[in-house]
């Protein structure tokens, strides 16, 4: 039996334990590149160094914020910030394998449309099980397995 005087306490610590867990949607939030080039910054606002920059559709992990500023990481792990308006929540991925086949249906029986590869950015469009219908940054649309690339 809990005796009333340890009840705040208990109470307390639920609380706290509970408060230091991460939602769902921010350890899970993505976003993707919505204009044609993007400045990698190395902190939040224009004033700060760009590092380097990337393509449309490229994704990103949100790790954090400031104002209207993500900082997001890529499948590399490198870590930067960039301004939020130009980012969209379109799902993308990043071919992290060195050679990704993109095929007519899902199965690697299927024939090959097209070959990916490292960094190519894919337009997700469709998934069924661990495939994942895309669309090439080329325009070419095929299925990938998912375990070769990284994103949403």
């Amino acid at each position: 039996m809990v005796r009333f005087s340890r009840l705040p306490a208990l109470l307390l610590a639920f609380a706290l334990s509970w408060m230091a867990l991460p939602s769902a949607s921010a350890a899970q939030q993505m976003v993707s590149v919505a204009v044609k080039t993007l400045n990698m910054r190395t902190g939040p606002g224009p004033r700060h160094e760009t590092h380097w920059t990337v393509s449309k559709g490229y994704p990103f992990k949100v790790i954090g914020r400031k104002g209207d500023w993500l900082h997001v990481s890529d499948f590399e792990g490198d870590k930067a910030w960039v301004f939020r308006p130009m980012t969209s929540k379109t799902p993308h991925r990043v071919v992290k394998a060195r050679v990704a086949n993109l095929r007519r249906a899902p199965g690697t029986r299927s024939p090959i449309v097209k070959k990916a590869g490292y960094g190519d950015v894919l337009r997700t469009l469709e998934q069924r099980g661990d495939w994942l219908k895309v669309r090439h940054e080329s325009g070419t649309t095929g299925w990938v397995s998912k375990r070769l690339t990284w994103g949403w």
